[in-house]
Order: structure tokens, then C-alpha cells, then sequence
């Protein structure tokens, strides 16, 4: 069965049966991952990348999608939302709603191409700031909440994988500040996956890819082996985007392997759990969005290594090609 027909039904025979306020995260989420899903129909006599890079196609979608799920939440449950905000900020519920809202709008225009690199941009920021105002102050606070550090290097990692996005809807010659913002985009991506690979060794009794406090399900097959695997593959392919050596190729593989994880373990547990938002459906979007993440990284980087001479040699290049041209 095709992917997109799978995703589709199944939260369409969840959509049914949801009562009340539960309706909004998934009547959000089916909507945005409709629309980049028949987009990307539309779209598909494009030329696509070779083999396991066609994956990075699907980058934008898996990772606008859980925007929207998460933009759900803030208008289903506020309090808690408005509590996570520092007593210093002024007007909590008005960011609440604010965020809900920036955050759907942001999923759409992604999802639908039309101002995706200034939303991308924007939400990619909003993301950060986030990591600065609410999560650095929690991880000083509590340094040995591993909790605590896991949601800032997540969060960190949504925020660099959007500000991947937009790197990739700049359609401007490489230069120095591109080569710097990439190099940049593997740390903020690459540290968060080896965090979570080393995790998978010290605590292998929760979920797989982000291992919160959600505990493995009890219908996953070889639980330790499947805990052990993953961290593995994720510290080796972080390693290989940190040191830059297959950085692409790192990134867009362990995105289809995060995928993989996230129709093997977090699609059986929405449907185990379809009226428990938090740990079922944001399970779900939580891991999607990393799989979203590494296939726009991968997708905004280059085939191969690149240098530093490399950029300055291309850039007297195009200097001579452009001063040849006026001469």
C-alpha cells in the first residue's frame, strides 16, 4: 500500500472517532500532511535525486506536518502551554495562541511552496528562541535532567532543520556564509543524534530516536535489540555529519531509517493510544519532525565535502567569469 494512502487512513479512522478538543492536533496535522502529500503528487514528474536521494522530497512534509500537530496542542491545552512561559513575559495566553497559530501558518506555507523560505526562516528562529528563553534556563536549573537536556538539543535540531529549508530556497551562488551556516546546521543536527544515540545505551527501555519517558511498547519485537541498533546507527551517523566526511548521505539515510521507526513503533501507538495527545500523537510528530529534520539537512547540503579553498577558489571563479563578461 502506498505510503501517503497508509498515513491517510489511518488517521482518517482516528479523526472519526476523536471527541471534543483531541479533534484539533490531528484535524491539523491530516490536513497539512494531505496537502504536501498531494503536492508532492502533483509534483512528481520532477526530476528527483538518484536512488535514497529522492527521499529528501519528502523532508518538508514530515517535517511541517508535526508543526501543525504541535500548533493544535497550544489551542487544546493553554494552560499548560501558558505555564511553560517565563514569568518575565507578559501576556501569556496572547504567546500561546500566538505560537498555535505561527506554527500552522508556517506548516501551510511550507507544505503549499508559497512564502516557504520566509516561513521556514521565521519559524526556524521562533524555534531557537525558544532553546534560549524557556529550555537553557530549565538545563542550568536541573543540568542533570536528562529530560530536560533531550527537549533543548530536540528543539535545537527542529530549529536548524528549518533553517535548512530555507537554505535551500535561496537561490544564490555558494559563498563563505553559505559554507558557514551549513557547517553550522551539522552541529546543531549532528550533536542532538549523538546525544540520542549514546542515550539508547543508557536508558534502552524507551522509545526509540528521542528515548524520553515514554516506555517501549510491549508489541515491539527484541525491544533491546531494536534500542541498541538505533543507537548505533545513530551515533554513527552522526559522527559522519559532525566530521562531514558523507554528510549528506548520513543525513538523508538516517532520516528513511527515523522513518521507518516512526511507522514500526509511533503509527501502532496513536492507534494503541488515539485519545492520549501526550503520548501517543506527539510521539509521533515528535520523531516524524526528526525524520523531517535529516532529510533537509541532507537536502541542503552539498554531494561532497566541501572546503573552504574550495569556495574561495569558486569565488575568484565567478569573479574573473563576471569581470571577463563586462571587459
Amino acid at each position: 500500500m502506498n505510503i501517503s494512502f497508509l498515513f491517510l487512513f489511518v488517521f482518517r479512522k482516528a479523526l472519526i472517532a476523536m471527541p471534543g478538543p483531541v479533534f484539533w492536533p490531528y484535524f491539523a496535522g491530516i490536513t497539512v500532511l494531505a496537502l504536501g502529500l498531494a503536492m508532492l503528487g502533483r509534483n512528481s514528474g520532477e526530476r528527483r535525486g538518484p536512488g535514497i536521494e529522492s527521499a529528501v522530497r519528502f523532508g518538508p512534509v514530515f517535517f511541517a506536518a508535526p508543526l501543525a500537530v504541535f500548533g493544535g496542542d497550544h489551542f487544546i491545552a493553554p494552560a499548560i502551554v501558558a505555564a511553560m512561559i517565563p514569568s518575565w513575559i507578559p501576556g501569556h495566553l496572547f504567546w500561546t495562541y500566538f505560537v498555535g497559530t505561527a506554527l500552522f501558518a508556517a506548516a501551510l506555507s511550507i507544505v503549499v511552496d508559497k512564502y516557504s523560505t520566509l516561513a521556514a526562516t521565521l519559524v526556524g528562529l521562533m524555534i531557537f528562541s525558544f532553546v534560549l528563553i524557556l529550555h537553557v534556563p530549565n538545563v542550568v536549573g536541573n543540568p542533570k535532567d536528562r529530560i530536560l537536556i533531550a527537549v533543548l538539543l530536540r528543539d535545537l535540531s527542529f530549529s536548524a532543520g528549518a533553517l535548512a529549508l530555507a537554505l535551500t530556497r535561496v537561490h544564490k551562488l555558494p559563498n563563505e556564509s553559505t559554507r558557514i551556516m551549513r557547517a553550522a546546521l551539522r552541529f546543531a543536527v549532528g550533536i542532538p543524534i549523538l546525544f540520542f544515540g549514546v542515550e539508547h545505551f543508557l536508558h534502552p527501555q524507551f522509545v526509540p530516536v528521542v528515548p524520553l519517558q515514554q516506555p517501549m511498547p510491549t508489541w515491539v519485537p527484541a525491544p533491546l535489540f531494536v534500542s541498541y541498533v538505533t543507537g548505533i546507527v545513530m551515533i554513527a551517523c552522526a559522527g559522519a555529519i559532525i566530521s562531514n566526511w558523507e554528510a549528506r548521505r548520513s543525513a538523508i539515510w538516517l532520516g528513511v531509517f527515523v522513518f521507518a521507526m516512526v511507522l514500526f513503533v509511533y503509527l501502532p501507538l496513536v492507534i494503541a493510544k488515539p485519545l492520549d495527545i501526550g503520548n501517543g500523537l506527539n510521539y509521533f510528530a515528535d520523531t516524524l519532525a526528526v525524520s523531517g529534520t535529516l532529510l533537509l539537512l541532507g537536502g541542503a547540503l552539498p554531494a561532497r565535502r566541501e572546503t573552504a579553498s574550495e569556495h574561495s577558489n569558486e569565488t575568484v571563479t565567478v569573479a574573473q567569469s563576471r569581470a571577463e563578461v563586462v571587459g
